[in-house]
């Protein structure tokens, strides 16, 4: 059970009518998003710096907003949490970086799927819901390997066919994933405790919501980067 003396980063769990105050104003985070989105001036203007901006504001959506807070009330909220970080915020910065001239695809996606699963590893996850240097450890690491992730994924110089099967198997993972936490027969993540009941949810029924959105929106967010990548393959035989 949630330990009530333990406050988790993002701040204690919110009830439904406090939600809307709980945004997240700790000065050295917000110090690193704005040092992170000044260096935009770095980039080329045009698609690379809108590609930065809209992943710096995945970024804050994820950390500052009161989703962050969500979090600590609801394991559903972290899973959107990460599916913002991984599907949106990645995706993008990505896009804004240098393309990589080669890279095997499969250390990123290696690294990338043995992250997240690290992520929902219940000892892990009590660990970073009661350690902030654990907590970060562990969302810069989700970050940095999806960054990796997509920027082969993505790059110019990887095969159509090497990206689909990176994508599938990426979609696949995370999907497993989903659906093993949707089908537990038990709530997993103890250190929530009873907080998601002031959200009309018990812990197990929180559990299986936030396995649906890792299973079904993530099938979204990677067939449209999959359509993507079909089309560069239909170019390229065309």
């Amino acid at each position: 059970m949630a330990d009530p003396e333990v406050v988790p980063y993002c701040g204690q769990a919110p009830l439904p009518s406090t939600i809307w105050s709980s945004w997240n104003l700790d000065p050295a985070l917000l110090a690193v998003l704005v040092a992170a989105a000044l260096a935009v001036l770095a980039l080329r203007p045009g698609q690379a710096r809108a590609a930065w901006g809209l992943g710096i504001a995945a970024l804050a959506l994820a950390f500052v907003s009161p989703l962050c807070a969500l979090g600590s009330a609801l394991f559903s909220a972290r899973s959107f949490n990460h599916l913002v970080i991984l599907g949106i915020a990645a995706p993008f910065l990505a896009q804004a970086l240098p393309a990589p001239r080669g890279s095997r695809i499969a250390l990123p996606l290696a690294a990338s799927t043995i992250v997240l699963w690290a992520w929902h590893w219940p000892a892990a996850y009590a660990a970073a819901y009661e350690s902030t240097a654990v907590y970060w450890a562990l969302q810069i690491a989700l970050l940095a390997s999806f960054v990796w992730f997509w920027r082969v994924v993505l790059a110019p110089a990887t095969s159509p066919v090497a990206a689909l099967l990176a994508i599938g198997a990426g979609a696949g993972q995370m999907g497993l994933l989903g659906a093993l936490l949707t089908f537990a027969p038990r709530a997993l993540y103890e250190v929530h405790g009873l907080a998601s009941l002031p959200w009309g949810l018990d812990p197990l029924s929180d559990q299986q919501l936030g396995g649906l959105l890792m299973w079904v929106p993530a099938f979204f967010l990677y067939g449209a980067f999959a359509l993507r990548t079909g089309r560069r393959l239909a170019e390229a035989a065309a």
